[in-house]
C-alpha cells in the first residue's frame, strides 16, 4: 500500500493504486473532472454542512443502502474515482449515493482523516468503510452493501 500525502486540512490518502501526491490541486488541469461536470446519475453531492447534515439524517433515518464518498477537489486520487463513483451510481440504483468535498463541508467531514473515504450505510446505521481509491474494490463494496 503506498500511502497519497495531501497538504491542506492534514489529511492523507491511503492508494494502493497511485503514488504521492503533494500539496492543494484543483486536478482539472491534468484532465480530472470536477463535481460539476459529471452526469448526474443516482448521485447526490452535498452543497455544504448544513446539506450534508440533512442527507446524513435522511440516511440514518432510511432502511434503503447508502454509501457517502468524501473527497477533496486537490486530491488528485479523488478526482480520479469521481468519474467511477458517478457511473457506479447508474448500476446500483438500489444504493444513495453521496459525495461530499471536505472542504466544503468542513464541520460535518472533521472526522474524515483521507481522501477519499467511503462510508456505506444501512438500515440507517454505518457498516462499513473504505479508504483510498479502486473502481475494482469500490465496485465490489457496492455490490455486496446492495
Amino acid at each position: 500500500m503506498v500511502l497519497t500525502l495531501a497538504i491542506g486540512r492534514a489529511r492523507a490518502s491511503p492508494s494502493e493504486e497511485v503514488g504521492m501526491e503533494e500539496g492543494p490541486s484543483s486536478g482539472k488541469e491534468d484532465g480530472g473532472a470536477g463535481v460539476s461536470e459529471l452526469p448526474a446519475g443516482n448521485l447526490r453531492v452535498a452543497s455544504g454542512d448544513p446539506n450534508l447534515s440533512q442527507i446524513m439524517k435522511e440516511i440514518k433515518s432510511s432502511k434503503s443502502p447508502a454509501v457517502i464518498n468524501y473527497g477533496a477537489s486537490w486530491c488528485h486520487v479523488c478526482s480520479q474515482i469521481l468519474p467511477a463513483f458517478c457511473q457506479l451510481s447508474n448500476s446500483f440504483p438500489k444504493l444513495s449515493f453521496v459525495y461530499a468535498d471536505i472542504d466544503e463541508c468542513p464541520e460535518t467531514t472533521q472526522h474524515i482523516r483521507y481522501t477519499p473515504t467511503f462510508h456505506f450505510f444501512r438500515d440507517g446505521e454505518r457498516v462499513d468503510e473504505m479508504f483510498g481509491a479502486g473502481e475494482e474494490r469500490l465496485h465490489d463494496r457496492l455490490w455486496l452493501h446492495s
